[in-house]
């Protein structure tokens, strides 16, 4: 697996690459093992993170993470990975959250490129039924890495 990691962020406190692809790696593996993709991830400031919300979300604010898919792969030539997309984090809203919800920012950064990862498989939160079972599944991500539940008290 390639995780292409860009930070545009002069924010204190992004995380190391090998730990954002370790997040990643468990996210794609939890869904299927055996899976070999490529992902890329942004790591940008707010000014950024809120002209790409307005522009494909209609939300003219900074939210914390996006998710891109890359879309059917069609052929490719023996060999060559699939893009599974592009991962966008805001690192000023991710500390943010992580100091308003008291959580350890590590935690938090795991958090949101699990859920980002997991929105680039398919997974989605609309109804209350995807986001309980997207929900489940990020939990059990977590654990494995050794975040607590990003939900519990919520």
């Amino acid at each position: 697996m390639n995780v292409d990691v860009q930070v545009a962020s002069d924010a204190a406190g992004i995380p190391a690459g090998d730990d954002i692809r370790d997040w990643i790696e468990r996210a794609v593996h939890a869904t299927d093992p055996a899976r070999d993709v490529d992902v890329s991830v942004r790591i940008v400031d707010e000014q950024e993170m809120q002209s790409l919300n307005r522009d494909y979300r209609d939300q003219d604010k900074p939210t914390n993470v996006l998710a891109f898919p890359a879309g059917d792969a069609g052929f490719l030539p023996p060999g060559e990975t699939p893009l599974l997309g592009d991962i966008v984090v805001c690192a000023g809203v991710v500390a943010r959250e992580a100091e308003e919800q008291g959580k350890p920012l590590e935690h938090h950064w795991g958090h949101m490129l699990v859920h980002g990862t997991l929105h680039l498989l398919g997974q989605d939160h609309v109804t209350d039924s995807e986001a309980q079972a997207m929900e489940a599944l990020e939990r059990r991500i977590l654990e494995s890495l050794g975040i607590p539940d990003p939900y519990a008290g919520n």
